[in-house]
């Protein structure tokens, strides 16, 4: 079975430009673990639509309150846990909705 369309994802160019990183910023992003991405056969990284959100969400985090990256990291794995939790609590109990 052949896909219809091509997915959609973004070359470490691409992510570059949309945020003002250099790409080298978003290949250390990407090795730090702080935003998803996927290497093809040739080793190019490929990052998914959202990394350019994620990367917004980074540096806010990173100027605003002035934290590392090892910093950042933690408190964007607690931010998504508590997005998980709000969602499974809305879907059982009916007062968050």
């Amino acid at each position: 079975m052949y896909p219809l369309t091509k997915p959609v994802r973004l070359s470490t160019n691409r992510v570059s430009a949309h945020t003002g990183l250099h790409p080298e910023l978003v290949r250390r992003f990407a090795a730090l673990g702080l935003i998803e991405c996927a290497a093809d056969e040739t080793g190019r990284l490929w990052f998914p639509p959202e990394t350019v959100a994620r990367i917004a969400r980074i540096q806010r985090l990173r100027s605003g309150l002035s934290l590392n990256y090892t910093s950042v990291g933690l408190v964007l794995d607690l931010l998504d846990r508590i997005r998980v939790l709000e969602a499974q609590a809305r879907g059982s109990d009916r007062r968050w909705t």
